[in-house]
């Protein structure tokens, strides 16, 4: 069963009496567990396939099933669920809580789940900062970080409710090679320990050389899907 289903989807964004074309005739599947990237140059698409998929933007045409939910028939109430509970987001500006620390803003997704007590809280945000070497780092401020830092600990907070999707913004682009290969080691170990599917939009070499799977985009159109074989290093 795929985890996402695409189909002839378009989507049009409106200027002034005529409309653009941001993508057009994209069908698609993911499966449970990739590590897939979405790749082109900048304006070929890649950031409003991953808002749609995300549910934080809806197609203008065609068909679009993420965890078995379709997108266009959701309402703001049941898309944001769908986010809170399923989904983790990274962006390259991190986003991080400037007045919280690094445990309060890996927790903070989770307050949106009700049914969670506390302790159940303390535990999940333990583990997630754990995951990505950030124990030590748990009352440290953002000011008080590095980027690579504080890219980890916006990782942190997009799986620390073990979603089965995390999609990734140009995660890299403000980072150096080095943070950058620790940063998808740690992706990559996720995917792995937690079977979560990752999907990344990015024009970033170093991002695709950790890919199994790259989807070019041009013009709004899959110009290629190829999937990599063997073991990445």
């Amino acid at each position: 069963m795929n985890l996402i289903s695409i189909k002839n989807m378009q989507k049009d964004y409106p200027m002034g009496l005529n409309k653009f074309t941001a993508l057009k005739n994209i069908t698609t599947n993911f499966s449970t567990g990739e590590f897939t990237g979405i790749v082109g140059p900048s304006g070929s698409g890649k950031t409003t396939l991953l808002n749609i998929i995300g549910s934080l933007d809806e197609q203008t045409k065609g068909e679009v099933e993420v965890l078995g939910y379709q997108i266009k028939r959701l309402n703001n109430k049941q898309a944001s669920r769908l986010r809170s509970k399923h989904i983790g987001f990274i962006f390259q500006t991190y986003n991080l809580l400037p007045v919280y620390t690094v445990f309060e803003n890996v927790e903070f997704p989770l307050l949106l789940l009700k049914e969670l007590t506390s302790t159940k809280r303390k535990k999940m945000v333990e583990d997630a900062l754990e995951w990505l070497g950030l124990t030590e780092k748990r009352d440290s401020r953002p000011s008080q970080l590095s980027g690579g830092q504080a890219q980890r600990v916006a990782i942190a907070r997009a799986i620390v409710k073990k979603p089965q999707l995390v999609l990734a913004d140009e995660p890299t682009a403000n980072l150096d090679a080095e943070n950058s290969h620790h940063i998808l080691r740690s992706m990559l170990k996720l995917n792995k320990e937690l079977k979560t599917t990752f999907i990344f939009a990015t024009h970033d070499e170093k991002v695709i050389r950790y890919l199994r799977r790259k989807i070019t985009l041009f013009d709004g159109e899959i110009a290629h899907d190829e999937k990599k074989e063997g073991k990445i290093k």
